[in-house]
């Protein structure tokens, strides 16, 4: 106790008058073991100063921030000061973070800082938690249009309902351009048949051979004939044919127009099957999507083809001769298709067979198209079932654009 009391008279001497000259009076507790900016305590040792907010040497600055001494030993009051006095909070490896990833209890040091906020502070109070951050989805969010944009939009589904869609109508054309082309195509491939050959040989009035054919000769080598224009063989099919006599049965120059009737045919044929694919294709989109659009394709096509036929049979029937070479000149050269009388090909295919075959092509195709127009006639019923179908479409057409 001596020893605490004479270091006690000795602070308490060493502390004299102020700067400005005035006496100090009591101390507040603890005061006696405080230490002034750049002083020391009685040993010159102890905790490092405070630092000083810029205060001058007259004291003219903010107060100097005291940090309290902590006394080595029980010495009476100034014991008793000394431990009630604030101590020092401690950093500790919670505080500091580490520059581990984990700490001692294996907590991430990120988890340390990015949970600073929740720390109580040295002062006994509780920090206010950290407010949380406004979530960024915006899924939930509805903005609901202007009555304004919200009737333009509805305007502009009804114009596109209602719109008639204009590849549907192209392909409608499409499909009424085609059909002419294709009926015709079937029709003379009807005609190119064996059925039709064996017919017309045997019809009454059908004019005989003058130079010695029979019948059966004639349908014999007219098959051959037939059947070389339709397949895929070389022209040695029908060079290489001979007479009882040994003799060819075709002079070189009717084999070669025979040729040239190959390709004519079998190019017709192939561009009558592709458009006929095209149309039934056209046709299942109409199906789909527009309505009585088959049908009225159909029939257009149907009265285009009517006033084809009758054109072509006024032309034939007021000068068949100059219309059967007009149609022969179209499709060949000139000299290539022309015989005397006595070769083989005039004696199986006379004029009159020509004539038959041209009326019997003319036949089924009005009765194909006939037949067409009765079918696709657009009678009040038709319509009516065509334009109830069409609603429906847009009306679903319309369910899908509000869904969307």
């Amino acid at each position: 106790m001596a020893e605490t009391d004479s270091t006690r008279s000795t602070a308490s001497a060493g502390h004299g008058p102020d700067h400005d000259g005035t006496a100090a009076g009591p101390s507040a507790p603890g005061a006696e073991d405080a230490v002034h900016d750049g002083g020391a305590g009685p040993d010159g040792a102890g905790p490092p100063p405070a630092e000083s907010d810029g205060a001058g040497p007259d004291g003219a600055g903010p107060p100097h921030r005291m940090i309290p001494a902590v006394q080595d030993g029980p010495t009476g009051d100034g014991d008793d000061r000394a431990r009630t006095a604030p101590r020092p909070r401690r950093r500790t490896a919670r505080d500091a973070g580490g520059t581990a990833g984990n700490d001692a209890t294996g907590t991430p040091s990120g988890a340390h800082r990015s949970g600073a906020a929740d720390r109580t502070p040295t002062d006994g109070s509780r920090a206010a938690p950290a407010a949380e951050e406004p979530s960024t989805d915006t899924a939930a969010l509805s903005v609901r249009p202007s009555d304004t944009e919200a009737a333009r939009r509805a305007a502009v589904r009804d114009q596109a309902v209602a719109a008639k869609p204009a590849l549907a109508r192209f392909l409608q054309v499409v499909v009424a351009l085609f059909f002419p082309v294709v009926v015709v195509a079937a029709a003379v491939r009807a005609v190119a048949s064996s059925s039709f050959l064996w017919l017309e040989y045997h019809r009454p009035g059908f004019p005989a051979d003058a130079y010695g054919f029979s019948l059966e000769d004639r349908m014999t080598y007219g098959s051959y004939a037939l059947d070389y224009v339709l397949n895929f063989a070389p022209a040695r099919y029908l060079g290489g044919l001979v007479t009882a006599d040994g003799e060819p049965l075709f002079l070189e120059s009717e084999v070669g127009h025979m040729a040239d009737v190959k390709g004519v045919l079998g190019l017709s044929f192939f561009v009558a099957l592709v458009l006929f694919v095209l149309a039934v294709l056209a046709c299942v989109y109409l199906a789909r999507r527009y309505k009585g659009g088959i049908r009225r394709a159909l029939f257009s096509g149907a009265v285009l083809t009517l006033v084809g036929i009758a054109v072509l049979t006024v032309l034939a029937v007021l000068a068949w001769q100059t219309f059967f070479t007009q149609v022969h000149a179209l499709f060949f050269a000139d000299g290539s298709w022309t015989f005397r009388v006595d070769d083989t090909l005039i004696r199986l295919f006379p004029e009159q067979f020509w004539t038959d075959s041209a009326l019997t092509v003319a036949l089924l195709v009005l009765a194909a198209t006939a037949l067409t127009l009765i079918l696709t006639w657009p009678t009040k019923a038709r319509r009516e079932r065509s334009m109830l179908a069409q609603d429906a479409l847009r009306s679903r057409y319309r369910d899908a654009l509000d869904a969307s």
